[in-house]
């Protein structure tokens, strides 16, 4: 989740402003296209595994501090150190303290992954001197909500006051789950169109892909993404697979027209979070809302409204990729390597889209239900979702290699698919491969998970 965003305050004009900011990310060179990697990671004590508090010798506020020394700038609200930005990357902080770095735009995969490598390392070495670790998974294994620290933020204690009326599970979800995106660049609005249907419709088979959050509080918990499974239970309103998009003449305002009516969390104003919860953008474009009478939006209050819209594909001026379980290392390069092979060359695309094309709002919403339990076993017409998934790592390998970007050894983006490869041949996802584990050489004991999958 992001902190108030960088647009400028400029005051909104109409509903056609707001349309012209989405289309403002349009990129018509493909050669300027971007890859910008979010992760996020549960942060514990190595002593006792408990999840770290924001103060203390060992806290989140000691980290940020300690990543100071390799250049990393501080942020603060209200006094608190709460994020560190260095050359268009950030590191921020979830409501639980999850750790999460968003990446600069980045030309290649390569330099991603060196991106993501680097800031890990960077992680490793001054927990090790706190005497804290960092795991990835999509879901906290072993601490019960009530146990989790909240960091300071202002958005998230009113969204932590207004997600349970929308939701039995939205404090989860804020709390104690972690993910991986990516967010990728459009040339058109008709690019942005097709790319918008083929992440949507796609996104169970990488919720199957990167299954990696089966345990809930010490034991299994009878699904294999419990992190995906939760969002279904947050809020109805910003979250989904928005079956508008597939329909004729969607475009930027229709979407437009969908985030209009999503109620709205806050306004950011003076340095301070305005409770604004429940109502309307579209009272607030009329200078009507109830929060701050008879003022009116600017345009960062539009790009922070659309920061709190969570379906399983965003749209702000570029498309992020929602879909993926937190995981360990090498994962993280291979979500992002999945999409670009898709995305940035056009037969891929093409072939991606053939894939989809026919499928029903039914059939998407089918798969994006049962996939948190069933992952690649998921039946889907006369195939599985392990096989559907196989097909979309094919197209996108190839994508890759035609892009040809080459590292210093002359290798090509697609070896960073390999993970997705091993385990679509192996029909199993990586949480069932975590549950073989717990019942086997863990004997029933979850605490070897946070030594398993430590960054």
């Amino acid at each position: 989740m992001s902190g108030p965003t960088q647009v400028p305050e400029t005051p909104i004009a109409g509903k056609a402003a707001l349309i012209a900011y989405l289309a403002e990310g349009e990129k018509p060179n493909p050669d300027n296209w971007r890859i910008g990697v979010e992760h996020e990671k549960f942060g514990f004590h190595l002593d006792d595994l408990s999840p770290l508090a924001y103060d203390g010798p060992s806290g989140i506020h000691a980290m940020l501090t300690g990543l100071e020394r390799f250049g990393w700038e501080p942020v603060s609200e209200g006094g608190k150190l709460i994020a560190l930005t260095l050359d268009g990357q950030s590191i921020s902080l979830e409501p639980g303290g999850q750790l999460e770095l968003s990446g600069a735009p980045r030309q290649t995969l390569h330099q991603t992954c060196h991106e993501v490598n680097s800031h890990l390392a960077q992680v490793k070495l001054v927990g090790q001197e706190l005497g804290t670790g960092f795991v990835g998974l999509g879901f906290q294994p072993k601490w019960r909500r009530d146990q989790i620290p909240v960091m300071p933020k202002g958005r998230y204690n009113i969204m932590r006051a207004y997600m349970p009326k929308r939701g039995d599970l939205g404090l989860d979800m804020m709390l104690r789950t972690c993910t991986v995106q990516v967010n990728l660049d459009f040339g058109t609005e008709a690019d942005m169109v097709r790319k918008f249907r083929v992440g949507l419709a796609l996104q169970p088979a990488v919720t199957a892909l990167f299954a990696n959050s089966p345990f809930t509080e010490g034991k299994p918990n009878g699904y294999l993404s419990f992190r995906s499974a939760i969002w279904e239970d947050t809020d109805p309103d910003r979250t989904g697979m928005l079956p508008f998009v597939f329909e004729d003449g969607f475009g930027y305002e229709r979407y437009v027209d969908w985030a209009l009516d999503v109620p709205m969390y806050f306004v950011y104003r003076d340095g301070r979070y305005i409770d604004a919860s429940g109502q309307s953008f579209r009272q607030f474009l009329e200078g009507r809302l109830p929060a701050l009478p008879g003022e009116r939006p600017t345009m960062r209050d539009w790009a922070d409204h659309l920061t709190t819209l969570f379906p399983e594909v965003r749209l702000k001026r570029y498309l992020e990729m929602r879909g993926a379980d937190g995981g360990p290392w090498s994962r993280l390069c291979a979500l992002p390597a999945f999409w670009v092979g898709l995305f940035y060359d056009g037969a891929a695309l093409d072939a991606a889209h053939e894939l989809i094309k026919d499928w029903t709002a039914a059939e998407r919403e089918a798969l994006r239900h049962a996939v948190p339990r069933s992952g690649l076993k998921t039946a889907f017409r006369n195939r599985t979702v392990r096989e559907i998934a196989e097909e979309a790592v094919a197209i996108a390998a190839g994508g890759l290699k035609r892009r040809r970007r080459l590292n210093a050894e002359g290798s090509d983006e697609s070896h960073f698919l390999n993970p997705l490869r091993e385990i679509v041949a192996s029909g199993q996802t990586p949480a069932e491969a975590l549950l073989d584990l717990y019942n086997g050489a863990w004997n029933r004991n979850i605490d070897p998970i946070f030594s398993a999958l430590a960054y």
